[in-house]
């Protein structure tokens, strides 16, 4: 203890060229750093690729939405959505360069809006690769190729993300075996495309192209879509719609290999259970398994920092690792990698470097798939609250019987809340909807204030929205009826 007081001593008297770097632009890095300086610490942030956001705004969040937001409006338009409303569109067709330079131009406001920030805030930006090379060091290798660049600071935070995890035996080339990256990018409508993984990504993907024309097929190693954290009863739900829409499943099976033939390329798959092969085939092979932690040549070892077991960052409360002067947040460390995730932890961290105390509770963050329906959740489900032994009421209320969704002719779906059967306290809220993305935001701000599902249920809603299903849900945990069904 006395060692590590003299240590702490001999900083504070120490003068720092920076207070802080952050290492990486995407949502929590870039946010941290606003943060930071807002809080009046000198702050730089180093990033590796030439424009700021990181995955997330350059080839995730914010170009997937872009393609699933203007795909739907294709299929509204092609399908004859719109001619049941009264909206007669003869000669519909796709122009997807244009759909592409609409994702990109909205890539490239968001992106040149955070280098405004940063300079409104008085953020340091430097371009090129940061290594940690001591405690209080780091040492960045400058894109233009000019040299290296040392920056002196106190503290250092690493909010590097993360990348694909690669699928073992598969080689990605972007073009017809694709990340997420490259299926954001293909130049032209595949007839047909397997996606290998039915959660967040690889469904939102497929929608995209399967709402453009595509043939889409997910194999799934487990028993439900989604992924992890997802209920299952709005699991089963979900795939249902999406069957009814035209993706088709393989689930309970696994991908053993993949060719390249003269008519595009064959998928070798067998069953978990059984071990029954078979081969499928298609133009398009999008390799979708989940994402790991970005930490090469980060230079942990030159300060101490080991990984755990999942190549994550082991971190305290204060998101600050083995070497004191060193933080992580976001998809390097523990808990799901989601960009809202990544900037709360961005901004407590800083609050904790200025002497605030760090909080955040992991189980009020929500979590959205942007499909149409769109999934949302936050909370238990009801799977965990039964292992746990948690006694608890259950309150559903359809969209089928919502006077909005109704005049929107968007009825599939419903609003599943969870409350203690005891205290009447809300657990958890799951929802499949046209705008379930949204309303999950009341939800989480419910959960953050401890509310029950009775105070849900007597604030008023104003009528007609969609969020007035919510309430009914609610008034169904609570008093075991609601009052429009």
């Amino acid at each position: 203890m006395m060692l590590r007081g003299a240590r702490r001593l001999a900083l504070s008297s120490r003068a720092f060229s920076t207070d802080v770097v952050v290492i990486g632009s995407g949502p929590g890095g870039y946010v941290a750093a606003i943060k930071a300086a807002q809080l009046g610490l000198k702050t730089v942030c180093v990033e590796k690729d030439p424009t700021l956001g990181g995955t997330c705004l350059n080839v995730g969040c914010i170009p997937s939405k872009s393609l699933l937001n203007n795909s739907h409006y294709y299929h509204m338009a092609h399908s004859g959505d719109l001619t049941n409303r009264g909206l007669d569109m003869d000669g519909v067709k796709l122009n997807l360069p244009r759909m592409m330079e609409a994702k990109s131009t909205a890539v490239k406001q968001l992106t040149s809006g955070i280098a405004h920030l940063f300079k409104q805030n008085s953020v340091t930006r430097v371009n090129g690769h940061g290594t940690i090379t001591g405690p209080n060091e780091v040492t960045v290798n400058l894109s233009d190729g000019s040299g290296q660049q040392r920056i002196d600071t106190k503290n250092i935070l690493i909010a590097t993300g993360s990348e694909v995890t690669p699928f073992p035996g598969i080689e990605i080339d972007e073009k017809t075996v694709v990340s997420s990256t490259g299926a954001l990018s293909l130049t032209e409508v595949p007839k047909r495309m397997i996606v290998i993984g039915a959660g967040v990504i690889g469904l939102e993907l497929g929608s995209v192209w399967q709402r453009l024309g595509t043939e889409v097929t997910a194999v799934e190693f487990l028993g439900h879509v989604g992924g992890q954290g997802i209920d299952m009863d709005v699991s089963k739900n979900f795939q249902r719609i999406l069957k009814k829409q035209g993706v088709k499943f393989n689930m309970g099976t696994k991908v053993t290999g993949a060719t390249k033939t003269a008519s595009g390329i064959a998928v070798d798959i067998e069953t978990v259970k059984g071990g029954k092969a078979s081969t499928l085939e298609c133009d398009v092979l999008l390799v979708s398994v989940g994402r790991r932690p970005f930490t090469d040549n980060l230079g942990l070892e030159n300060v101490g920092v080991s990984l755990d077991e999942r190549g994550r960052i082991p971190t305290n409360e204060r998101f600050q690792t083995s070497c004191e002067s060193v933080y992580a947040i976001g998809d390097v460390i523990a808990g799901p990698m989601l960009a809202h995730k990544a900037e709360d932890e961005g901004i407590i961290c800083m609050e904790g470097l200025t002497g605030g105390k760090p909080h955040i509770d992991y189980n009020c963050v929500p979590s959205v798939i942007y499909t149409h329906p769109e999934v949302a959740w936050v909370g238990k489900t009801e799977e965990m609250l039964k292992e746990e032994g948690t006694p608890y009421n259950v309150g559903k209320f359809p969209f089928s019987a919502n006077s909005r969704a109704r005049a929107n002719a968007d009825i599939d779906g419903f609003v599943k809340v969870l409350g203690h059967k005891e205290t009447d306290r809300l657990l958890g809220v799951h929802i499949v909807g046209g705008a379930a993305g949204e309303m999950i935001n009341e939800a989480a701000l419910a959960m953050e204030y401890g509310a029950s599902c009775e105070d849900i249920a007597r604030v008023c809603h104003a009528h007609p929205t969609v969020s007035e299903a919510f309430r009914e849900a609610n008034l169904s945990a609570f008093f075991g009826k609601a009052i429009n069904m």
